[in-house]
């Protein structure tokens, strides 16, 4: 199926989306059950992220406590899938058409989760009878998901944390060994915190919302709360951004007055600590929509920046600091984004490392002589980190790492690479809630 297809018109032929939810239906959490089937089967089935179909409006017509319930059904599902892919095998002589397994899924998720047996079970069954191509499996869905909610629970916790696919697996076990990737693994499979960037003090947000200031000066909340509830947030006085994420601005240490470009700068955390530094902060991305919401947070939070929708290679100017957030695989976010592994094969890594080499140089003829530039990835593969610097800096005589712009609250000496960068890992802070995964490295070019 072609990757561009319009979601919505997508979500208007899919059977899934045409089941009616009048009548009982609807108090069995029907509507939520199928659009979670809908979007595992698009993740898994045609490779399209979660974000993006959010962002397409599928769910727009549910209410808000259906909305939120068919992403965390789906979410909770993607983290659990190879636990509850090992229940059902045991129950099925093969396995049934995507749609009916999803379905199974959810549902075996679900009673393992304390799911009360009979809304889930007769909620999927209810599903699959409407479908027009598997409405003949509604029987076997309901014969195994009742006996998951006889054996399931008791075999959940007996089951190993779900592992990463291969296809990732075995890039991420060559460059860290199999110890440090059980570790990230765990930190995917557990359910993140929230993380917040003070516009200024951390200890006074922290001290308004409930949280903890971790050692980087991010603040870190536990509990399931909604985002814009909490105080602060019409207010502007903080943004949601991971604490390793708010790391490479900090390592940027943009000074007042500064003229500073964020180059790929979506979804803009980074752009609002710049701004919030006092820097004169040019930000620029491709994407339409999501600068749209960048521009939303800037008057939210009553910082300036100059914004401006392009192709990063098409920026020009002369800047005396840089921060580049190139696009990357995005491997590190695993635990925020379960859907990765299942939407991506790796087969645009090449394409993607090529593109971040080609960033990195076009970023430097951007940068004043004596400038710095910072680039970070979101990735856990090192050939979209430390060999990029290596690279860059066999590349470019007229640049340097600077060692010392690491040196940040907070930042352990241990994260510090051969190279000079940092690499951040999933499976750090594993008794605080744990971090993404980032690679972050300062340049200075010759004066």
């Amino acid at each position: 199926m072609d990757r561009d297809l319009d979601i919505r018109s997508l979500c208007a032929q899919a059977s899934l989306c045409d089941i009616s939810t009048e009548g009982d239906m609807s108090d069995l959490g029907l509507p939520a059950r199928r659009s979670a089937i809908f979007l595992l089967d698009q993740i898994i089935g045609e490779g399209k992220l979660l974000p993006e179909l959010i962002g397409s409006g599928v769910l727009d017509k549910l209410p808000a406590d259906d909305r939120a319930r068919a992403q965390r059904l789906t979410i909770e599902t993607l983290r659990g899938m190879e636990r509850a892919d090992r229940i059902l095998q045991k129950y099925l002589k093969k396995y049934p058409a995507l749609t009916v397994r999803n379905a199974l899924r959810v549902g075996t998720i679900e009673l393992c989760s304390g799911g009360a047996a009979h809304g889930v079970v007769n909620s999927m069954v209810g599903i699959v009878s409407k479908h027009k191509h598997y409405g003949h499996l509604k029987g076997l869905v309901n014969a195994v998901l009742r006996k998951v909610a006889t054996t399931g629970p008791a075999q959940w916790s007996a089951l190993r944390t779900p592992r990463l696919p291969k296809w990732l697996r075995g890039p991420l076990v060559e460059a860290w060994g199999g110890e440090i990737v059980l570790g990230m693994e765990a930190a995917f499979f557990a359910v993140p915190p929230l993380d917040l960037t003070a516009k200024s003090d951390p200890h006074a947000v922290a001290d308004a919302v409930g949280g903890k200031v971790l050692p980087t000066g991010t603040v870190r909340l536990s509990a399931n709360v909604q985002v814009s509830g909490l105080p602060g947030f019409t207010a502007g006085d903080w943004w949601v951004q991971d604490a390793a994420a708010a790391v490479p601005a900090r390592v940027l240490d943009a000074q007042p007055g500064e003229t500073v470009l964020d180059l790929c700068a979506a979804p803009g955390g980074k752009t609002l600590q710049l701004a919030a530094a006092g820097a004169d902060v040019t930000a620029v991305d491709i994407s339409q929509g999501r600068m749209e919401r960048v521009a939303q947070n800037l008057v939210r939070t009553g910082l300036s920046a100059t914004v401006q929708v392009a192709d990063a290679f098409a920026t020009q100017g002369q800047f005396d600091a840089i921060l580049l957030d190139a696009p990357c695989s995005a491997t590190g976010t695993i635990r925020r984004h379960p859907d990765l592994p299942f939407a991506k094969d790796g087969s645009e890594f090449g394409s993607l490392i090529e593109m971040q080499a080609r960033m990195i140089d076009h970023a430097i003829t951007l940068l004043r002589p004596g400038g710095r530039i910072v680039f970070c990835t979101c990735s856990l593969l090192p050939d979209e980190g430390e060999v990029q610097i290596e690279e860059a800096l066999e590349r470019h005589a007229n640049l340097c790492v600077d060692r010392t712009a690491l040196e940040r609250p907070g930042i352990d000496p241990s994260w510090v690479t051969a190279e000079g960068g940092l690499r951040l890992r999933p499976d750090f802070w594993a008794d605080t809630g744990h971090m993404d995964g980032f690679y972050v490295a300062c340049l200075r070019k010759d004066e």
